[in-house]
């Protein structure tokens, strides 16, 4: 490719690149063709991708904005590299989550949510939630009827709303409406002359209501109600409220009623207002629950949390909200109740009988004697008892102290809310149907069983409503279709953005940008194969044949063997990690990187080199199983499972199965509540059995270490403590009188106060972002000179920060407590990150082996289960090898691990498998076959065994 004149019209180049490690390089990228760039973890991959092709694509289109346009988006720092030509305008799509908004959804962040309101605002049909039938437009004479229902003597104002919670200053309108005649308005719920309106703020929303008339309801006034409401429709689209005026001596919630001449149900009295686009939003006042505010949830104390022990006795602590305070008075109230209702104090919680747990949770209606005592007087009150629960509400509400509201809110749990049922909205949105169907209906369905539904609905609209629909249901199944596209047919529009993977938001992302239909587009991924299963590559391939076919050029951080060999080009990093990376090992087609020699990846490839199948496997001991029966959480159909202790198992399955339901919101919480104590609540499951054969539980996941740049690796995994001891006792040190607090950089004393330890200054620009500078006073290295002047073999306590962990472990090969724990991180593939490294700037599967290291540096106790979500995010087939290696190693200590994977390699290695499904969402939560590889390759059913199938049968031949 370099023999010959590289046009930048089909081809982008990269000239001396050196972002991070990257050793100046040169690359050449074709364009409108799909390339990966592979290598090993800290090779340089997202270094040449994201932080040099990305950000120089992303800082030429910022530049070319106008500065107004600039100060709204990210200011990005030019990249160390000498030329790039050819660029396109850049997309990246990532690794995380769209948003943690409790307000976000799948169907908000797709655009879907909005079509969806359009529809059912402008095709569906009201109904009475009273009598089910069709609500149809008020006239004028039933209006006047209904009033005339009212009591005699009742007094009333008619009022037009005119301006409904909009902003705006409404001078003009006010003043037209003066001009008119009217001489009274009621602003934001306050009475006003018309000429006394005080100015209104045009930043906030107001609500403006004529008054049309005052009347009180007596015979013969039929006629004036009848002008009055014609008035009234006719200033407020259609629209009319009437409010009761009561006396200064009546202290009852005044009658409202609304009219409209649009739709209300004759026999109920049932009023809808108005059928627009916003009242089927949850974040908008107008559609949203009132209850709940449109989050679909409520907090409340939760009897499980408060309880969550049921074999402790009152004596003992049962009431756990009770026991960890400091005033007597609660345990002695706790006596009393025991003692009226002739228990026995020593009584399990699960032994009293029901009513008397209701009365010590909620309270009594009748009295109760209660007797108090300190050291000096007792004293007994005879009053009904408020309840645990009421006496936490009470605490909670009335605190202001934010330590108070931590500790209580370890007793209260989320559950749908007891008014909308969690489908968010108002019962005037719900009421609307369209083919019998509400918005929320549909919003719970799974994304292809909804794709159904609206590829047939238009069939069922009659023909004026079904020409609206046609458009806006056109919109919806494209969007739909690509989600289906990218193996997302199990999510469901209402799922919660914050509840999704990595890998799910990155697919929803890529589903966005198909439907946007740009070309000419250079899109930047970073694995889209995360958390997809096998059987579902061949779709996120074909969705990037399609991308590439708009005309877009692609270029796809990735390990995944099918995601390579569909490649175009390759471009293989290494050599190795760090410092030892950043160098092209190899390029061009698949075939020709496997047969390179030179590339890891090539051998993976071609077979040269393989993570082994284990020539014998773990039995399991069926006297030492935990079995978990009866588990029903989101799509889980009452399952029950068998996991056998003391070996590795694999938890497998399609995306959507139920895998992480079953381990992560079934098993760990349950195990974690009765071995740790915790306040997890747990997914529905009736019993579990052989907790006796372990002493904790530890889930490893792949949230971050930290959220602020302070936090690192080294002060993560307790390693920057015995480093800061280490310095502390040189001589130098003691000579000085320095101790390890010296060598911090988040307390006084060592650290540099000009940018107090943090190593940037914060500039405030004016119309620009803020920027990060390097500090003047320090140079970037946190402490300040007095400390940086003792050194350990020629490095300062700041060198040792930026040190990697290869390049550390060889320095402190004298110090044991430092040595093993910077050989741990070496041994799960972390040896190319830096100890200081900014806990932000670390991967998923980073901070997930981070976080294994230390437990790893911890003394084993032989009978703990690990557990661990997709341990192989972001790693290279070699780095596989390795930190499968850790893994069995801990098996070997006589502990449990399950993996909830779909790489192969891990899979294969298992000594048992559990396999979920056999489809996603309302087709999974079902147990497809259990058993060692093989036996899960025999499995026709199995996806998982389809694809285990030939793995196996390589070992088989090469034997």
């Amino acid at each position: 490719m370099n023999s010959k004149k590289i046009s930048p019209l089909t081809t982008i180049v990269v000239r001396g690149a050196k972002v991070h490690n990257l050793k100046n390089i040169d690359v050449n990228i074709p364009k409108n063709q799909l390339t990966v760039i592979t290598g090993l973890s800290g090779s340089g991959k997202s270094s040449l991708a994201f932080d040099t092709i990305y950000a120089e694509g992303q800082r030429r289109y910022v530049e070319s904005l106008s500065a107004y346009a600039r100060q709204f988006l990210e200011l990005m720092g030019k990249p160390d590299v000498e030329s790039i030509e050819g660029l396109s305008p850049a997309i990246s799509i990532e690794q995380k989550t769209t948003s943690k908004n409790p307000r976000s959804t799948v169907g908000t962040i797709t655009e879907i949510h909005d079509y969806m309101r359009l529809l059912w605002a402008r095709a569906g049909t009201p109904y009475s939630p009273a009598t089910g039938l069709p609500i149809e437009a008020q006239t004028v004479s039933q209006m006047v009827d209904r009033i005339m229902e009212l009591p005699v003597q009742t007094r009333l104002m008619l009022l037009a709303p005119v301006v409904r919670a909009r902003k705006g200053e409404y001078k003009k309108e006010l003043a037209e409406l003066q001009r008119r005649g009217f001489t009274r308005v009621k602003v934001d719920g306050s009475l006003y002359d018309i000429d006394d309106v005080p100015n209104l703020n045009r930043k906030i929303k107001h609500t403006i209501e004529i008054i049309i008339d005052r009347v009180v309801i007596k015979p013969e006034i039929e006629g004036r109600l009848a002008d009055s409401f014609e008035i009234a429709l006719s200033l407020s689209d259609g629209l009319a409220s009437v409010e009761e005026v009561l006396r200064d001596d009546e202290k009852r919630k005044p009658l409202t009623l609304s009219f409209s001449a649009r739709y209300s149900c004759p026999e109920s009295g049932f009023t809808l207002e108005e059928i627009e686009p916003r009242l089927f939003s949850f974040n908008a006042p107008q559609g949203a629950c009132t209850a709940c505010d449109g989050i679909g949830t409520e907090s409340f104390f939760d009897p499980q949390l408060i309880v969550p022990n049921s074999t402790l006795s009152l004596k003992d602590g049962a009431i756990l909200a009770w026991k960890n305070t400091s005033m007597p008075y609660y345990q002695q109230a706790l006596e009393s109740i025991a003692k009226h209702f002739k228990l026995n104090s020593d009584t399990p919680w699960e032994k009293i009988p029901k009513e008397v747990q209701d009365t010590i949770l909620y309270g009594s209606q009748d009295d109760i004697p209660i007797t108090y005592h300190d050291e000096k007087q007792s004293y007994t009150l005879n009053q009904p008892f408020e309840g645990v629960i009421k006496n936490l509400e009470k605490r909670y509400h009335a605190t202001d102290s934010h330590s108070v509201k931590e500790e209580l809110n370890k007793y209260r749990a989320d559950y749908p809310c007891k008014t909308c049922h969690g489908a968010r909205l108002k019962p005037e949105a719900l009421c609307v149907k369209v083919d019998q169907k509400n918005i929320a209906e549909i919003s719970e369905l799974p994304i292809q069983q909804a794709l159904d539904w609206f590829s047939s609905v238009e069939g069922t609209l009659s023909p004026q409503k079904a020409e609206i629909a046609h458009r806006i249901l056109r919109e919806i199944i494209e969007r739909l279709h690509f989600l289906n596209d990218v193996g997302l047919d199990y999510l469901t529009l209402s799922r919660g953005s914050a509840t999704l993977s990595g890998g799910e938001s990155q697919r929803i992302r890529l589903a966005s940008q198909i439907g946007s239909g740009l070309t000419g587009v250079l899109y930047v991924l970073d694995e889209p194969s995360i958390g997809l299963h096998q059987r579902d590559n061949e779709r996120l391939l074909g969705t990037l044949e399609r991308l590439k076919g708009l005309g877009n050029t692609l270029i796809v951080v990735e390990h995944d063997e099918d995601t390579i060999k569909a490649s175009d080009y390759l471009i293989d990093m290494g050599p190795a990690a760090g410092i030892l990376g950043g160098e092209v090992v190899a390029v061009g087609t698949p075939q020709e990187v496997e047969n390179n020699p030179k590339s890891l990846t090539g051998d993976y490839l071609s077979g040269r080199k393989s993570i082994p199948v284990p020539e014998k496997r773990r039995k399991p001991n069926k006297k030492q199983l935990l079995t978990l029966s009866g588990a029903t959480g989101n799509n889980l159909k009452d399952i029950s499972v068998d996991f056998p202790l003391g070996t590795f198992i694999a938890i497998t399955g399609v995306s959507g199965g139920g895998k992480s339901t079953l381990i992560i919101d079934t098993l760990y919480k349950a195990l974690s509540r009765q071995l740790m104590g915790s306040n997890a609540v747990p997914s529905p499951y009736k019993i579990i059995k052989g907790l006796e054969h372990l002493d904790k539980i530890i889930d490893i996941d792949q949230s971050p270490i930290g959220r602020t740049p302070r936090s690192n690796p080294a002060t993560y995994t307790d390693l920057f403590t015995p480093i800061r001891e280490w310095f502390a006792e040189l001589p130098e040190s003691r000579a000085r009188g320095y101790k390890p607090g010296r060598f911090s950089f988040n307390v006084k004393g060592g650290r540099c106060e000009a940018c107090q330890g943090d190593g940037v200054i914060k500039i405030e620009m004016h119309f620009l972002p803020d920027m990060f500078v390097t500090c003047d006073a320090c140079k970037g290295a946190r402490y300040n000179r007095e400390t940086l002047e003792i050194k350990f073999k020629g490095h300062s306590i700041a060198d040792i920060l930026n040190l990697s962990v290869d390049e550390a472990v060889p320095l402190f090969e004298a110090a044991p407590r430092i040595y093993d724990r910077l050989n741990i991180l070496k041994q799960v593939g972390l040896g190319y990150i830096h100890l200081g490294q900014q806990a932000t700037t670390l991967s998923g599967g980073e901070a997930q082996r981070i976080k294994l290291s230390k437990e790893l540096a911890r003394r084993a106790t032989g009978r703990t289960l690990y557990i661990l979500d997709e341990p192989t995010t972001g790693l290279h087939t070699e780095d596989v090898r390795k930190l499968l290696e850790v893994l069995h190693t801990l098996v070997e200590q006589g502990n449990t691990i399950i993996v909830i994977e779909h790489n192969l390699e891990v899979i294969k290695t298992a000594d048992w498998v559990i396999d979920l499904g056999p489809e996603g969402g309302s087709g999974g939560g079902q147990i497809v076959a259990t058993g060692t590889p093989e036996n899960i390759a025999k499995v026709k059913q199995s996806y998982t065994g389809k694809f285990l199938k030939p793995i196996l049968n390589k070992k088989n031949n090469a034997n």
